[in-house]
């Protein structure tokens, strides 16, 4: 079942963060589905300095983290690899999580053809760029809303206990100064598709 636009309308976004592990991401790319189960998140708020949005400041890029919570946001890091975001809140309060890993679980196949020969199996969607590569998702699905047919989220009853989700400092964000260091990163502890 897809979750609801009111699980990602709601205000506090590192509950959202939290909450979307265990939950299975979707892509349908020309009728080729694949999925996977959100192993890794990261919550980020306009009123701190990892986010595009901080200071509510709205750019070209980041129009659609100021819609209603319930669309993606899509974006090209480092002019190499897609990042993908879920919008959550109310319009013209900018909040989003990044997906950061995902435990593949449906068109295993097609994703290793996305990706390609790897080392390790772990690789195949174990960071947020990997996973992107992997599921399909490029700019073309930014700003789509979550109860469409193209992207989407599904609860399948999964929940993962209190004990096993490890809060931590968000990665790759040292230009937030002491925003870096909010524990507003989510993993499930013991997963092997965790980022490294």
């Amino acid at each position: 079942m897809k979750l609801a636009d009111s699980f990602y309308q709601r205000t506090n976004v590192v509950k959202i963060a939290r909450e979307l592990l265990g939950k299975v991401l979707y892509t349908n790319i020309n009728g080729i589905v694949t999925g996977g189960m959100i192993v890794e998140t990261e919550a980020y708020s306009w009123k701190e300095r990892g986010c595009h949005a901080y200071g509510a400041k709205k750019t070209q890029r980041n129009a659609v983290m100021f819609e209603n919570g319930g669309f993606t946001y899509v974006y090209l890091c480092y002019g190499m690899h897609y990042l993908f975001n879920i919008v959550t809140n109310q319009p013209d309060i900018p909040e989003a999580v990044l997906i950061r890993a995902l435990e593949p679980l449906h068109g295993i196949e097609e994703m290793h053809l996305r990706r390609g020969k790897l080392k390790n199996n772990f690789h195949l969607t174990s960071g947020p760029g990997k996973l992107t590569k992997a599921m399909g998702i490029d700019r073309k699905l930014n700003a789509k809303f979550l109860q469409g047919d193209e992207v989407w989220v599904e609860d399948k009853g999964h929940r993962i206990p209190t004990r096993n989700i490890i809060a931590s400092p968000r990665i790759g964000i040292d230009y937030a100064g002491e925003d870096a260091l909010l524990p507003w990163r989510f993993t499930v502890k013991g997963n092997d598709w965790v980022s490294k």
